[in-house]
């Protein structure tokens, strides 16, 4: 393969698009390196804290919506009831009449 000028700004492009990384220093109990070695690959730690943190903030994210949700469900509810409530006597009074 013969590298062009255009083949290297297409190289250059891709590189660009990437995932830019940032080395960061954090202080983890010994228990916890040693259960990352573990279970990670050699010179994985990055990668494995990186899926880590992902997979526990849509973890959490899934979680607060369910709540999110569950009480909607609930606030729409108890509203719902009040509603029946309300109209059921002008339905049941409309059934009457219907049947007449």
């Amino acid at each position: 393969m013969r590298y062009t000028r255009e083949m290297c700004i297409l190289e250059g492009m891709k590189r660009e698009s990437r995932t830019k990384h940032r080395r960061i220093n954090i202080t983890l109990p010994e228990e916890t390196v040693k259960l990352i070695d573990r279970v990670s690959r050699k010179g994985g730690r990055s990668r494995f804290i990186d899926e880590a943190v992902r997979r526990h903030v849509r973890e959490v994210g899934r979680a607060r919506l369910r709540r999110q949700l569950k009480a909607g469900y609930v606030q729409g509810a108890e509203r719902d009831r009040r509603m029946i409530e309300e109209w059921f006597f002008v339905d049941g009074e409309a059934w009457q009449r219907d049947a007449s």
